[in-house]
Parts: C-alpha cells; structure tokens; sequence
C-alpha cells in the first residue's frame, strides 16, 4: 500500500499506459481520477476495482489540446478533489509523417496534447502541491525524445519538450517538497505499437539489449516507484524504461 491515503490524477487513463497507472495506482491505495477526453470503456472495469479495495476511480473529461477549457475543467476538479499529491502527465498522440510533408495541424495538435496539456495541467496541480509542500509530478516523455525519430518530429519535439519542462520545473518546486521526474518508454506494447509493421517490430527488437517488448506494467511500476516515497530524493531525472534500447 505504497500510495495509501493518496490522491492521484492520470491523464490519458482509458487505455494503454494510462490505464494501468490507474490500476497500480488504486492496488498501491491510492484514490485515482482519471482524464479522458470522453467517457471510455474502460470505467466500470476500474471502478469496480476500485471498490473492491474501499477505494474510489473518478473519470473527468474534456479535451486536451483547448487550453482554456482544460485550464477550467482542472480547476474544478482540483475544487471536488481537494487537491493531488500525484499528477502523471501520461496523455499524448501521434500525426506521424515526414516533416517537409506534414500539415500545420499534425504538428500544433501533437504539440498542443502533449507538450501544452502537460503545461497547462501542471501549472495549475503544482500551485496546490507547492502550498501544501508536497507531491509527485510524473511526466510520460519518450526514447523518441532523447534520440529522435524519422517521421516523427512532432512527436519527438513535444516528448523532448517534455524533458526540458520537467527539469525546469523540478527546479522551481523543489525547495517546496514538490518532485517533477519523466519516465521514458521504449518499445512497449500498446495499441500505438502494434499498428508498427512486423519488419519494423524486428529492427526495434534488435536494437533492445534485454530482447523483449517492454509491457505496460514495467511502465507502471515505474510511475509506482516515482510517485511513492521510495524515490523522496529523486528529482528532474528521466528514468528509461526501453529494456537498454537508449543505450
């Protein structure tokens, strides 16, 4: 029960990486809500685990590349909750394409969900967590931004945005009892990944010293591991879950 007493907020909750957050999150005793950008399948699925364990799953949603409205619908829910002492910055998307080709939209939406969401959530979360001189912020970056990919300079420019955001804010909050660490995925099974075709899957493979497809819970665990007090003096770090691939 690592999380025990805690309030934790997960964007991008309803599949994928997200959604077993929030399943680790309410196993380790932590009270989850979980942002989604409309009510998703899996709702009931966690709130009944929640409530086996005593415990409550919230879903929130609103879309988040508007800003403004994000902004508001933060506000309100920081109002009901009283607060966090998790946020993990986990929502993100894809408009994959080579940069002299890609539409001015594919490049501000990527941008807008996962670089400014991040922002405008985590502006508004840390004030409370700064007051209250405690918390966890977890931002969800990405190999892709440490080392860059073709075809993908959107996605990795607002994942290596990311990292800068979360350094530079673990500066700001740190002196407040507030923490701000990225985790760093590689080849992790997700519905994201399995739409790579089977030659690409195999040179990524290749490139992976432990020789497997991470899963979504060697994710979580790590998230676990940040947002619990086993990491109270780790700050502003990266921590690369991608089995060596970064190496």
């Amino acid at each position: 029960m690592l999380l025990k007493g805690k309030k934790a907020l997960v964007t991008g909750s309803s599949r994928g990486i997200g959604k077993e957050i929030a399943y680790r999150f309410l196993e380790a005793g932590a009270e989850v809500w979980g942002l989604c950008s409309k009510p998703s399948a899996v709702h009931d699925e966690l709130k009944s685990f929640a409530e086996e364990r005593g415990l409550n799953y919230h879903e929130v949603y609103v879309d988040i590349a508007d800003a403004v409205l994000l902004g508001e619908t933060i506000k309100a829910v920081m109002g009901s909750s009283g607060g966090f002492d998790i946020l993990v910055n986990n929502a993100g998307i894809t408009r994959d394409g080579l940069s002299f080709r890609m539409p001015m939209d594919d490049w501000t939406s990527v941008l807008a969900v996962n670089l400014t969401g991040a922002f405008v959530i985590s502006q508004i979360v840390a004030a409370d967590m700064i007051r209250k001189r405690k918390g966890s912020i977890i931002n969800m970056t990405s190999i892709v931004g440490l080392h860059g990919q073709g075809g993908q300079v959107n996605y990795a420019a607002s994942k290596a945005g990311l990292i800068g955001f979360t350094k530079s804010l673990a500066k700001e909050c740190g002196a407040r009892g507030v923490r701000v660490n990225a985790i760093a995925p590689g080849f992790i099974e997700t519905e994201m990944t399995q739409a790579v075709n089977e030659e690409a899957r195999k040179v990524w493979l290749d490139s992976v010293p432990l020789k497997r497809v991470g899963t979504v819970k060697d994710v979580a665990d790590a998230a676990l591991f940040l947002a619990s007090d086993m990491s109270s003096y780790i700050t502003a770090q990266v921590l690369g879950v991608d089995g060596g691939m970064g190496a």
